[in-house]
């Protein structure tokens, strides 16, 4: 399996430099349709349910600090990922990737993966649950289903 490392190199040697906010829900969103789209996990790296959304930590420490990530900044190898790793990615920046940072978050909000995870933590709060791939498998296969316009 890849590392979330090797898909940030991808999405941002597709992208050039990205807000470190906007990066952790794409690869947040890239997890969640493999999950539908592929049957499987992209990476293995655990996400968490943080108070402005989905983060995965080693991700978050490797970019800590840092508004803005770039290429150069992420120690991963985009040649890792098969031809249908790169084609979920590639489906996830067409249709996620012009959205704001914000935008991005406010839909992690909204939806029950990251909700479930928050149970019992005020807005704004720390915290570091994990959001379970059961979760996201659940959640966005029930609204692949009802047809939502995101295709791979």
């Amino acid at each position: 399996m890849v590392s979330v490392f090797d898909v940030a190199a991808f999405i941002l040697r597709e992208k050039e430099a990205l807000p470190a906010m906007k990066l952790q829900k794409l690869v947040y969103y890239c997890q969640a349709w493999s999950l539908i789209w592929d049957e499987q996990a992209l990476f293995e790296e655990a996400i968490e349910a943080w108070a402005n959304g989905p983060v995965v930590r080693e991700l978050y420490e490797a970019h800590r600090g840092q508004f803005r990530v770039t290429y150069s900044d992420i120690q991963g190898n985009p040649n890792q990922l098969s031809e249908n790793q790169c084609e979920t990615i590639q489906a996830i920046l067409r249709d996620y990737g012009n959205k704001s940072s914000q935008w991005l978050s406010d839909l992690t909000h909204s939806e029950l993966p990251w909700q479930e995870a928050r149970k019992g933590l005020s807005p704004g709060v720390r915290g570091n649950k994990v959001i379970s791939l059961a979760s996201m498998a659940e959640y966005y296969e029930a609204v692949y289903s009802d047809g939502l316009d995101i295709e791979n």
